[in-house]
């Protein structure tokens, strides 16, 4: 197998020097899980302290300089993920992760868990088979069953609300549910736009339009809970049993079938009756990629299992000079 240097080591130790005085490295692995980015971090970042991943993301979020660097242009762009490797307070995880994006903090990602359990492999740091990894929502099962095919089984997974009707401005109503896949999401059974690559425009002008609409009228997830991303469902040309579109915070689609969202997704199938335990449901994203999802009860609780694909595509260094101006990234309002 091979493998790159374990940089987590490094944590701190190297610098470059220029006229004003070093600089930290950042180094990192880039892959894409069906066509969506995730970047590990793997050194070079604050100390997050030890304790939960929770609490570590909470100490990232007081520097938030360091994700606006990694994720905003010009050494990321609006569409990149990142996750930053962490410590695990539980000796049984492989590793802990903060998801972030160019908006800001994710609570789970199904993509960039697939990304990180690749790159793990890639590093020599697991090997295949079934390991955890801590975020910031719990832990979360990873199963390698190949060097690029993995098994993410998620955390609980519900609908808190179901078909919920939003006026929105300029399209009218639009009834969707709520559910959590460890992230919230309001989902469109009836996509109001063609789901077809040559739509993303629209699509995306439709989403921003019903996120704003669920935030005037002050429509959450349990608990007060943000919905920030918003899911359409159609069929599929392919013979998936569905495509989606799926808008996250900051204004990006995603480009894989969205591992959270699949959960949530699954969670209404269940619901309703429409998806038993290991049944599978296969979704299809905007742009062709797939996962398997399937789902198994504990009590009554909904455990989805989403099983998907990641490359690794690049590994390198970001230089974050002080005497740059753009060091912290370039920050762009993303249009409603």
């Amino acid at each position: 197998m091979e493998t790159v240097p374990d940089l987590v080591g490094q944590l701190g130790r190297e610098r470059i020097m220029t006229d004003a005085e070093s600089v930290p490295l950042i180094h990192y692995i880039d892959s894409h899980t069906g066509g969506e980015p995730t970047r590990v971090i793997l050194s070079g970042g604050p100390d997050l302290g030890v304790g939960s991943v929770a609490e570590q993301l909470e100490r990232l979020r007081k520097q938030d300089w360091f994700r606006r660097s990694v994720m905003l242009e010009p050494r990321g762009w609006d569409a990149m993920v990142g996750a930053v490797l962490c410590q695990s307070q539980d000796p049984d995880c492989a590793a802990g992760v903060v998801f972030i994006n160019n908006a800001g903090y994710l609570k789970m990602c199904g993509h960039g868990a697939i990304g990180v359990a690749v790159t793990l492999h890639r590093m020599g740091r697991i090997g295949l088979g079934k390991h955890w990894l801590e975020t910031s929502v719990g832990k979360v099962q990873i199963e390698l069953q190949t060097p690029n095919r993995v098994a993410i089984e998620n955390v609980v997974s519900y609908r808190s609300h179901r078909q919920i009707t939003v006026q929105v401005d300029g399209i009218g109503d639009v009834v969707g549910d709520i559910a959590w896949g460890g992230n919230w999401f309001f989902l469109v059974q009836q996509s109001p736009v063609e789901l077809a690559i040559h739509q993303l425009e629209p699509l995306r002008d439709a989403a921003a339009r019903i996120r704003a609409a669920l935030e005037k009228h002050q429509i959450t997830g349990a608990n007060g809970g943000e919905i920030d991303h918003i899911e359409f469902f159609g069929p599929s040309p392919t013979g998936a049993d569905s495509r989606n579109y799926v808008y996250c915070p900051g204004g990006q689609y995603d480009r894989s079938p969205c591992g959270t969202g699949t959960s949530a997704k699954v969670a209404c199938l269940a619901a309703d009756g429409k998806l038993q335990p290991g049944q599978v449901w296969v979704q299809e994203s905007i742009i062709g990629s797939r996962f398997d999802a399937t789902y198994r009860l504990d009590g009554d609780a909904i455990i989805p299992i989403v099983t998907g694909e990641a490359f690794v595509c690049a590994q390198g260094t970001l230089i974050r000079d002080l005497t740059d101006p753009f060091r912290d990234g370039i920050s762009v309002q993303i249009g409603g």
